[in-house]
């Protein structure tokens, strides 16, 4: 299958390569964040001091945001690191945790936007639509919508507009850049009882975008279609939270081939 080879590829160069990927993300995941891109093979950085974050994205293979407890300064920090990445050629990861919730993350989220080229926005189904429209709220960072056509529709549409990537985490995820469509099925309920699963899976699109030579789409699907097997496969081990977490980053630093090719679901529609 293309998905899976695709995504077979794209894990052995990570683990290759160990591109450096540059993570300006939150208090609270900072520590998980960087044990899963170990676990996965790339080699994560935490740096948000706006002194240094234009220099060290300059020799990222991709720049993850992250919003989470965005403060003013960290704002700006992210602001022009995206910029520095954006000049090089450099993917840029943007996870709007919370936004919708309030003014500030979504004023935020949209100010990043627009001062800089998003390579992939990857959030919940309320977190992501909330940015098309005021209608839509957010609960804390719960997903409150149910995938639907309008959904899909509404994310294409964004992927036109902003030209980038929109990924849509949700019982099926959805991955789009207003042309193409994935669905993908991989992933455990047991996920969403750890704090940081999505995030690290925003960390995990940042790696595969770091070796992906452009194909931004595919390289996406293929993180939450890799990032959700093996949260599968941890769930066989323990679906209770704690202990979940211990088997799911044994899971991204030993998953390979053989389970890729067998359980992986990824679908073009």
């Amino acid at each position: 299958m293309e998905a899976e080879a695709r995504t077979i590829d794209l894990l052995n160069q990570i683990r290759e390569r160990s591109p450096l990927i540059h993570n300006i993300t939150n208090f609270v995941v900072m520590n998980s964040s960087a044990n899963i891109l170990l676990a996965v093979g790339a080699s994560p950085v935490m740096a948000h001091c706006q002194a240094e974050v234009e220099e060290m994205t300059s020799f990222a293979g991709a720049l993850v945001l992250n919003i989470g407890t965005i403060q003013e300064d960290w704002l700006q920090s992210m602001i022009v690191a995206a910029q520095a990445a954006n000049s090089r050629g450099i993917p840029v990861i943007l996870d709007p945790v919370g936004a919708g919730a309030t003014r500030l993350r979504t004023d935020a989220v949209k100010e990043i936007m627009a001062s800089s080229s998003i390579s992939v926005l990857r959030g919940n189904c309320s977190e992501v639509l909330s940015l098309a429209s005021d209608v839509i709220k957010t609960r804390g960072v719960d997903s409150s919508l149910a995938m639907s056509a309008a959904t899909v529709d509404a994310a294409k549409q964004m992927a036109v507009e902003n030209g980038c990537v929109i990924a849509i985490s949700g019982e099926e995820d959805l991955i789009t850049d207003g042309e193409r469509v994935y669905r993908v099925g991989n992933g455990h309920p047991v996920m969403a009882r750890v704090t940081g699963t999505g995030c690290g899976l925003t960390a995990v699109t940042g790696a595969f975008c770091a070796v992906a030579d452009g194909d931004l789409t595919t390289a996406t699907a293929a993180a939450f279609g890799y990032y959700g097997l093996c949260g599968d496969l941890a769930a066989e081990t323990s679906d209770k939270p704690a202990s979940f977490q211990i088997a799911f980053i044994d899971r991204l630093y030993s998953t390979g081939r053989q389970a890729i090719e067998g359980r992986l679901k990824i679908k073009a529609v």
